[in-house]
């Protein structure tokens, strides 16, 4: 079981343990795109009181995981499930909050001028995220799937797997900012009084958007791509 103390960095924690995980969104400790932060900055960026924290992690009520290991599964099987769970997730749920919101937006964007906003927010990360999953099921997945299996240096289309790596990080920092906006807008999914149940469900949908990107994000940037370009580095330099 993973040692758990203010030196440790967040995203090798989640790795390590997915279930803490639950406990980093509640105290809103980002452990996907900055999961390379010391429990102590991540206290520290989010105002936290490391003792607090360090007792939230330690609680009775943070069962042991029964997720699969990811630390030591095969890439190929990672691939697989990141392809079948939170992409899938993804392609069913992004249509059906963008409708969501349109509707909610049309009926309370009077009263709620936020909404207009959270509209925009939400139509960019859509944007993103589509030819960002296309990306990585066309490119980034089938080369760790040639890697994993190779007994050589692969001459791989774009030089080293590091570069789309690259790439997919980046655009993953991109999503972190645009569901941190939606969270604001939103008043962390706080409900106005009055509202509707169609509002609330919007709410509810958004709330588990960023809880299943977060840790959709968390296993490529902190398990998965690590994994892959060690892996690739064991083969030799695939670059020359």
């Amino acid at each position: 079981m993973a040692q758990i103390d203010l030196t440790r960095a967040v995203g090798e924690l989640v790795a390590e343990r997915p279930e803490l995980s639950r406990v980093f969104d509640e105290l809103q400790i980002d452990y996907c795109c900055h999961g390379s932060n010391t429990l102590q900055q991540a206290c520290q960026l989010q105002e936290l009181d490391p003792s607090e924290a360090l007792a939230k992690l330690a609680s009775p009520e943070v069962n042991a995981s029964e997720s699969r290991d990811w630390l030591t599964a095969p890439l190929s099987e990672m691939c697989d499930h990141i392809e079948q769970t939170h992409h899938a997730y993804l392609r069913t749920e992004l249509p059906r909050l963008e409708q969501l919101i349109a509707k909610v937006t049309d009926v309370h964007g009077d009263k709620h001028s936020e909404l207009l906003e959270v509209k925009r927010v939400f139509q960019g990360l859509r944007a993103e995220l589509i030819p960002h999953m296309m990306k990585e099921e066309q490119v980034l997945f089938p080369a760790i799937r040639e890697i994993e299996i190779a007994s050589q240096p692969l001459n791989l289309p774009f030089g080293t797997v590091q570069n789309p790596i690259h790439m997919m990080e980046h655009e993953h920092d991109n999503a972190g900012s645009l569901l941190s906006q939606m969270r604001s807008l939103t008043s962390n999914y706080t409900a106005p009084k009055g509202i509707c149940s169609s509002y609330l469900a919007m709410l509810d949908g958004l709330r588990e958007l960023e809880l299943d990107l977060h840790l959709h994000i968390h296993k490529e940037n902190n398990i998965l791509f690590p994994r892959a370009a060690k892996l690739e580095a064991s083969l030799g330099d695939s670059s020359q």
